[in-house]
This record gives C-alpha cells, sequence and structure tokens, in this order.
C-alpha cells in the first residue's frame, strides 16, 4: 500500500450512508483498494450484492501541487464527457466536490492481468481505437479545467511548467534550470490549435480489461485540454509508443516537431514526479531510486 498524506479513511458508518443515499442500499462490506497514490478509493458491496467504487479526496488543508486542486471535479467532468463519446468508463452515480461514487467494473487492472503476446498485441490496438475516440471530446480552453490553463495550448502549458517549478520552490525541491529548455520549444506548441480532452494518466493500471477486451477506464482527475500527442506519455510510459498502439490510434510517425513536443511533455511528468512526493511524504529507499529514475529522464527528454 503506498501511504500518502493526501488519503483520507472514513468510518464504516460514513460509507453506509454515502451508499444509501446514492442507491439506496446497505452497505454490506467494504475494502480499501491499496493501488491509488492520491485519492483513498473503496470497494463497497451493497446489501444486494452489488459492487461500487468510492473515491474520497484528501483531506483539507493537506498541501498539493497547484494543478491538484479540484481534481475530483474534474474526474466528474471528464467521465462525463467521456461517456458521452463511448468512451467506456464506469457509470458515475454520485459526484460531489470531495466523492465520487461509480459502478464497479468487473475486470483487472491491464497491468495485472495475464496475457499471452497476442492478446496484449490486440489490446494495444483496441487502446487506440478507443484513446481516438476520446481524442474527438474538445473543450474550449486549454489546460487543466480548473487550472493553470490559457487561450493558446504554449500559453497553457507554459503555465503548467511554471506551476510545477513554483511547487518545487514551495516545498523546498532542487531541480536544474530547466526553464530555458522549455522555452525554446514554446513555439513547437504553436501547432496545436484545438484543446482536445487528454486523460493524462493512461498507464496500465487505469485500463480495465475482461475477456479480451478493453473493458473500461479510470482515474481521468489529471484530464486536461491540450495536445492529444500528450497522451502518450502515460499510455507509452517512459517507453517507446508500440506499433499496436499506433496502428489503432491511425498514426504512422512523427514529425520531428511532434517528437520535440513529446520530449517537453514527458520532461514536466517528469517534474511533477520529483516534485509531488514532498507535500505527499513518501521517504525511504525507493523513494529515493523512483526521484533518481525520474531525474535520469528529465536529463534524457531536455537533454540537459
Amino acid at each position: 500500500m503506498v501511504h500518502s498524506l493526501t488519503k483520507r479513511q472514513l468510518p464504516a458508518g460514513e460509507l453506509d450512508a454515502l451508499l444509501h443515499r446514492a442507491v439506496g442500499r446497505r452497505l454490506s462490506s467494504h475494502v480499501e483498494l491499496t493501488g491509488g497514490m492520491f485519492n483513498t478509493a473503496y470497494r463497497l458491496t451493497a446489501d444486494d450484492g452489488r459492487g461500487y467504487v468510492l473515491k474520497v479526496a484528501p483531506p483539507p488543508g493537506v498541501p498539493l501541487l497547484t494543478h491538484e486542486r479540484d481534481l475530483m471535479r474534474t474526474e466528474g467532468l471528464a467521465f462525463r464527457l467521456m461517456a458521452e463519446r463511448g468512451v467506456p468508463v464506469p457509470e458515475v452515480l454520485l459526484h460531489e466536490d470531495d466523492v465520487l461514487l461509480m459502478t464497479a467494473l468487473d475486470g483487472v487492472p491491464w497491468h495485472g492481468a495475464d496475457l499471452s503476446d497476442t492478446e496484449r498485441a490486440a489490446l494495444r490496438h483496441e487502446l487506440g481505437t478507443i484513446v481516438r475516440r476520446l481524442h474527438g471530446v474538445t473543450g474550449e480552453r486549454f489546460g487543466y479545467p480548473h487550472g493553470p490553463g490559457g487561450t493558446t495550448w504554449r500559453e497553457a502549458f507554459g503555465r503548467m511548467v511554471d506551476a510545477v517549478l513554483a511547487d518545487a520552490d514551495r516545498f523546498g525541491v532542487e531541480l536544474p534550470d530547466v526553464r530555458p529548455v522549455f522555452e525554446a520549444g514554446a513555439e513547437l506548441l504553436d501547432e496545436v490549435t484545438t484543446p482536445v480532452l487528454v486523460h493524462g494518466d493512461l498507464w496500465e493500471g487505469n485500463v480495465f480489461v475482461a475477456d479480451g477486451r478493453v473493458e473500461g477506464l479510470i482515474d481521468p482527475e489529471r484530464a486536461f485540454f491540450g495536445d492529444p500527442l500528450a497522451e502518450l506519455v502515460s499510455v507509452a510510459l517512459f517507453t517507446e509508443p508500440d506499433a499496436d498502439y499506433l496502428a489503432g490510434y491511425g498514426k504512422e510517425g512523427f514529425t520531428g516537431a511532434e517528437a520535440a513536443r513529446l520530449a517537453l511533455y514527458r520532461a514536466h511528468l517528469c517534474l511533477v514526479m520529483i516534485v509531488e512526493g514532498v507535500p505527499r511524504g513518501y521517504a525511504g529507499e525507493e523513494r529515493d531510486a523512483h526521484v533518481a529514475f525520474f531525474r535520469a529522464k528529465l536529463a534524457e527528454y531536455l537533454a540537459l
């Protein structure tokens, strides 16, 4: 289990009251889901045997990164927009500023499934088709729904980078001087003219699979409107995009400008991963090893 100061536990009586208010059933049993690193999540079983998942936002007063404010609101919005587009997601039954109750999926997270190479290739292709459908959702403004953002992608992404650098200063995290590299590549962002909904955290732990198919996508709490290419930061987490996914998405390769933009987006993720552990209270040898990895990748992506 990942121990984070952002996780807030609720007593069984409160879980029962939330479930009853949302679906009119009493709580039979519950278990905390331990895979997440930010919100608390519970698997709830009602007295009729049906399963639900409840997510609980961090407690008031816990220090957060700038872009982590109002993530529960972002998740509810993203689920609604994705469902309207036909993207497979859980059904949201209760959505408030600090809690989100949804139907439980029947499958398992992709990274925990026992798959053959053939099955994995088919799933990667299917995921590409689903993400292409997801990227048909557009917005009116770039950036995170509740900020930072801007009227252009250059402006919004610049503010996203500025925010995490300011967070690093606020939490006393030393970083190399990355700003000149981001500024040098800023003009490449002008190629992006439509604010496309990007899930932002589509690693295999947030993709559920069942019966050899993608059952649903979860945890779009870090979604933003921007360059659809940025989705590859998590879809191909610290690896190169694979041919099966790209074929499903309908993309054959990358221009030099696209490759450069992708490197900037990957570097931004590294900055977030380096900084976020401090307010969450992460510590120990494993954390130190992760930070060393992210710093090495940051240098690689920005050629520092």
